[in-house]
Order: C-alpha cells, then structure tokens, then sequence
C-alpha cells in the first residue's frame, strides 16, 4: 500500500457551467481529508481551485499552496492557507507541486489544468517520477479526452503501458483507493533530468 501525505490537484480558476463540479470538488476533499491525506494545490482562492481549498480547511485538513508572483495577484491567492509557496516562473510552480505531492488528480478544468496534467503524466511515462496521475471525469466533463487518449493507444502514438499511467474514476473515494495500491509500470528512466 502506497503513503500518500498529500495529493496534488490540478482545477480550474473558474467554477465552471455545472453546479456538479463544485460539489465534486468538495467530495474530493472530504475524501482526501477522511484518509488524513493533504492538498497541494495552485493557491488561488478562486474557482474550483478555491472550492477545494476551502472544504478542506473547512474540515481542518492540510492545503498547500503553490503560485508563481505574477498571477499572485490576478488569482487571488488564497490568505488562509496551512502553507504557501511563491515561486518565481511556472515551471517552478509546477516543480514544486509535484516534489510536494504523493499523487495527482485532475479535477474539471480548463487549458492549464490540461497542461498541468498532461506534464505530470509525461514525467510519469519517463520514469521522472513513479506516483499515481489520475482524472476524476465528473458528470462525462473528460468523456471527449478519453475517447481521444484511447484513439491515440488505437493508432499506436501511445502503448498500453503508457495509457495505463492515467487513472481514470468518476468517483474521489475509488480514485484514492487505487492511489493506494498504485504501481508503476514504469521501472526505469528514459532519459535522466539532464538530458532534457
């Protein structure tokens, strides 16, 4: 069984058209927070990225925050947060979610949130990191990503190992019971940090 401290969610700024997506957001926290797992996250106070944050803090779970110095401002970072990092670019952001994270899971979300994800899971397939990557398609919102990722293994861009890296659930509490007994397929690296 795997530890998972915390986990890392990736949502969007904006609350989206469905009232659903808030309240799935909400599950996964009090999901998280049930297994005394906690958050890392985009440091936003808006959108699902605050939904999130503010249920678990509802709860007295633990959210880290993590937001580059130029959208600090214009994202409103969050003020009552358990931590917060500001980082100087992006990238940095990116790489200090994911050290900070035990796992990953994309809630609804827009072209960041796809960015976000489509990285970590790229990390995952060359062996950068062995953590679980996961999307929680809520109400179909990713039915459209999946037909398309499960054309690409079709078509042979992508191979079944690799497509096996991204967990797919539209429930938080299965999702993080197969973070749990997640295992890699991926043992070793394809190419090593300074290569890239």
């Amino acid at each position: 069984m795997n530890t998972l401290n915390t986990v890392c969610v990736y949502c969007g700024s904006s609350l989206g058209g469905k009232h659903s997506y808030t309240t799935a957001a909400k599950n996964l926290a009090q999901s998280l927070y049930q297994q005394d797992i906690g958050i890392v996250y985009g440091g936003a106070s808006i959108g699902i990225m605050g939904v999130v944050a503010d249920e678990m803090l509802k709860l007295g779970g633990k959210v880290i925050g993590v937001i580059p110095e130029s959208l600090a401002k214009k994202e409103l970072t969050h003020q009552n947060l358990t931590d917060l990092h500001v980082t100087d670019s992006m990238h940095e952001r990116k790489m200090k979610m994911a050290e900070l994270a035990d796992g990953f899971i994309a809630l609804p979300g827009g072209i960041g949130t796809m960015e976000e994800l489509f990285e970590i899971w790229t990390w995952a397939q060359l062996g950068f990191h062995h953590k679980p990557c996961g999307l929680l398609n809520i109400e179909g919102y990713y039915d459209g990503l999946i037909q398309f990722l499960n054309h690409m293994r079709a078509e042979k861009f992508v191979i079944e190992q690799h497509r096996d890296l991204l967990i797919v659930e539209d429930n938080s509490e299965q999702i993080i019971e197969k973070f749990f007994s997640y295992q890699s397929p991926i043992t070793r690296r394809w190419v090593d940090e300074n290569e890239i």
